[in-house]
């Protein structure tokens, strides 16, 4: 038996009430992204929210932008973060830490953006008709590597810098007491 383009009953309709469902789980996993205290929890809170986020993807018709995400944001950086956070965490790290204690800044830094995106929501004239996205691989392939290459070259650049700092932050740093024995 068929279920229908709306919910038995009301005239909401199935993809909406998707859309919300995804938009909550990533405005609720992006929250605990940054008020969480432990950082691996973090970590697989900002996994949630790139998985919330693919799942609009899919709902805007495009597939390939939705494993893009999967395949890059959580299984690469998001596993790379973790694994560097992992290797770097020491015992005796300060029980509360630095951008603990800026919290009411950051609140009305958050205040003061969110002003600022409603302020531009609210003055853009928004067309009438959307134009249809690019769900093609050849198409997105020459909107990605010839419309937007720059944004596409700042990206990797973006990546790459995250894999060095990674890389860095994973190293170990020599035990002073093993030198000093020597």
């Amino acid at each position: 038996m068929p279920v229908g383009d709306s919910i038995p009953f009301t005239s909401i309709r199935w993809e909406d009430l998707l859309f919300l469902g995804l938009s909550a789980m990533l405005l609720g996993s992006a929250i605990l992204v940054v008020t969480l205290r432990d950082i691996i929890r973090c970590g697989i809170a900002l996994m949630a929210s790139f998985a919330a986020l693919a799942g609009i993807y899919l709902l805007l018709g495009n597939p390939i932008v939705a494993a893009t995400q999967v395949l890059v944001y959580i299984g690469a950086i998001s596993v790379l973060i973790l694994f560097a956070v992992m290797l770097t965490q020491t015992k005796n790290a300060p029980g509360r830490l630095v951008f603990q204690t800026q919290a009411w800044a950051a609140a009305v830094a958050a205040v003061v953006v969110a002003v600022i995106i409603i302020a531009a929501i609210l003055a853009t004239t928004w067309p009438a008709t959307i134009e249809p996205v690019a769900t093609a691989t050849s198409k997105v392939g020459q909107l990605l590597f010839h419309d937007y290459v720059l944004p596409f070259e700042v990206v990797s650049v973006m990546l790459t810098m995250a894999v060095v700092g990674a890389v860095y932050l994973a190293r170990r740093e020599p035990d002073t007491r093993e030198e000093d024995q020597l």
